[in-house]
């Protein structure tokens, strides 16, 4: 249980119609909302997805850059009534290669920016993929309030997200969202869920108004750690800033606590199949929507390089699949006498109990390309610097519709280097 948490604390929202593309009026409506609420701290106010903008793709990477004055922007509105402001903005991450932006939700207070939290479930309906990056590695973020939790507006279907926030000591979940009136039953029953599974405060900030056919379906809300609707808004602009006791979750949870129970009730080597009864399970995954992922290797002496490429791997799909090679397979490949020194149903196994890795599948051949064609993965993935033509099974995937690349391999970790090592020692 998280201790020392502050009682007397008061949230809320600034529901609000959210002019697309026109940040000068977007700024101008919390500032009066603000004004009007006179929010007290210690507290905090949750704004809608995209708060300053909206989605106007037309014009996304001119707006993601002037998230940064509206950053500072919340900063000064947070420290002249000395609360927390949350709300998505996009994020734009320059690199060498190329420019990255983000639905990015933002938790500000008087000091600055507390933390922050990338959208990791992108709405394609809404061609959000087109023209965001998802997010990944989802954290609560520290604040003098306590732990809090963030989902940005689709996130709130996928409840491993909060669940995994709310693990990490947080008692208030926040939601800023631009969800249609068409789903808005969908949207009360998912937040009420939420609040209930985790016992912990939601605090949900919905926009209201219409973007071109889009009609959102406002109904912010504040409900508490025993699902009881706290507050609930109409359809229009709604501000509203209610106190709330933040040790209630912990009082919920003394008579039973559905957080803290984290059980593993799993047995990894179930992962390891064969080919014939991997092909039916690869078929439903597909069937599903999911993204399959097929790499594959020795894995002789598992390193950091190896773990790190793997999750980069799974980070391309929905579902990652190892074919690894036999120990008369790796004999064949020259690479020693003494090679493999862990026998397969070793190697199989670690590989398993990893969480990025979905399958391992063993294969006797020089090459993967009898299980490649077999499987027909969405996305096939190799190590290093080969090119797609040179790739084991790229012609059978790219014309299945499939995706092919290479991920660098993380440098000075080899299992050849790790061996030599230890000979001169």
């Amino acid at each position: 249980m998280q201790k020392n948490l502050l009682k007397d604390c008061s949230v809320g929202f600034l529901q609000f119609d959210v002019k697309l593309g026109q940040p000068e009026v977007n700024l101008v409506k919390v500032e009066e909302g603000l004004r009007d609420l006179a929010p007290t701290g210690p507290g905090l106010v949750v704004l809608p997805e995209l708060w300053s903008c909206g989605f106007a793709y037309g014009r996304l990477a001119q707006l993601a850059a002037l998230s940064l004055a509206h950053l500072e922007f919340m900063q000064r509105q947070a420290e002249k009534y000395g609360i927390y402001l949350a709300g998505s903005l996009p994020e734009e991450v320059i690199t060498e290669i190329d420019i990255t932006i983000y639905n990015t939700l933002y938790v500000v207070g008087p000091a600055g920016v507390a933390g922050s939290y990338r959208k990791q479930q992108l709405f394609a309906p809404m061609a959000e993929d087109e023209h965001f990056a998802p997010g990944d590695d989802p954290q609560s973020i520290e604040t003098e309030l306590g732990r809090l939790a963030g989902l940005v507006c689709y996130d709130l279907r996928f409840p491993e997200l909060a669940r995994t926030q709310i693990a990490q000591g947080a008692a208030l979940l926040l939601v800023s969202a631009q969800w249609p009136l068409l789903r808005r039953e969908q949207w009360r029953v998912l937040l009420m869920a939420r609040a209930i599974e985790n016992q912990a405060y939601v605090v949900a900030c919905n926009r209201c108004g219409k973007s071109g056919d889009t009609e959102f379906g406002g109904s912010s809300m504040v409900i508490g750690p025993d699902g009881r609707v706290i507050y609930e808004a109409g359809s229009t602009a709604t501000a509203i800033y209610e106190k709330v006791d933040l040790q209630l979750p912990a009082e919920v949870r003394s008579r039973f606590n559905t957080v803290a129970p984290c059980p593993y009730r799993f047995h990894d080597y179930h992962k390891i199949m064969e080919l014939p009864d991997l092909q039916p399970v690869v078929a439903r995954l597909q069937a599903l929507g999911r993204k399959v992922v097929f790499t594959n290797g020795c894995f002789d002496i598992l390193h950091e390089g190896h773990v790190t490429y793997l999750e980069a791997a799974r980070k391309e799909g929905d579902c990652l699949i190892v074919g690894l090679n036999s120990d008369s397979s790796v004999r064949r490949l020259g690479k020693g006498d003494d090679r493999p020194l862990n026998r397969e149903q070793s190697r199989a196994r670690l590989l398993a109990a990893l969480g990025c890795v979905d399958y391992v599948v063993i294969f006797s051949e020089e090459t993967p390309h009898r299980l490649i064609t077999a499987l027909l993965p969405d996305v096939l993935v190799k190590g290093g610097d080969w090119p797609v033509a040179k790739i084991v099974g790229a012609p059978e995937v790219l014309a299945a519709g499939g995706r092919v690349l290479s991920i660098p391999l993380v440098g000075e970790y080899s299992t050849t280097s790790l061996l030599a090592k230890i000979r001169r020692t």
